[in-house]
């Protein structure tokens, strides 16, 4: 498989990328910067988490606007994976790669801790190494992790299994008390409608070892490398 990582003003979670990626694949992905016109053959895009451009304007806007991204729009079309991590999430809606918005927290507050999450919906490509219905455990780390879309948009989402992973507690289950930043129907991550697409706030990249204290997002890395090779 051969992925590479985009690099941003302002990213700071591309080479917790490289290493997630670099443990499953065997060997290193290419950094890819974002004034790059042009994308070498890649199985995987990756638009790791962070600030880019310090988030002014709107989280991921002027991300969004960047040259390399009409490569991945292009590249998306195709059937490449593309897989946008927080930051990278907020720049998939912001170029339409995504539907809906990611929006201020409900506490107005930046979140970082652990959240358990629910697999939702069946994806072989990002989540073929998990149960329909499993709790995962990842971390999150944001201030505009908010994700909002009208209730045509969030019904369209749901119908055609669209939306990958949720917030929950322990025994899966979603409430307004568990979610961490108010997001529509407790939604920590969604697909495209061809399925090559996904975009998550929360980040599988930082527990993929022992030493992180839990190796639930290591699956979502070998099941790409799986799917992918």
């Amino acid at each position: 498989m051969k992925a590479g990582v985009i690099v941003f003003p302002g990213s700071n979670r591309e080479v917790d990328m490289v290493d997630a990626l670099t443990q499953s694949m065997g060997a290193a992905p290419e950094l890819i910067w974002h004034r790059e016109t042009e994308l070498p053959d890649l199985d995987l895009i990756v638009l790791p988490g962070g600030f880019s451009y310090g988030d002014y304007l709107r989280s991921g806007a002027m991300a969004a606007r960047s040259p390399v991204m009409k490569e991945v729009v292009r590249k998306a079309a195709d059937g490449v994976a593309v897989l946008g991590v927080c930051n990278g999430f907020q720049m998939l809606t912001e170029a339409g790669l995504l539907p809906g918005a990611l929006m201020r927290n409900r506490s107005l507050k930046f979140i970082c801790r652990n959240v358990h999450l629910k697999i939702d919906g069946d994806n072989k490509i990002f989540s073929g190494k998990y149960s329909a219905g499993q709790v995962i455990n990842f971390p999150v780390a944001h201030h505009d992790g908010n994700y909002f879309a009208d209730d045509e948009t969030l019904d369209q989402l749901e119908g055609e299994g669209q939306v990958g992973f949720r917030y929950c507690d322990t025994d899966g289950q979603s409430s307004d008390t568990i979610n961490p930043n108010g997001s529509a129907r407790h939604i920590a991550g969604i697909f495209n409608k061809r399925g090559n697409v996904l975009g998550m706030m929360p980040h599988p990249e930082n527990h993929v070892e022992a030493l992180h204290g839990c190796t639930d997002g290591r699956a979502l890395f070998d099941g790409l490398v799986e799917a992918l090779s």
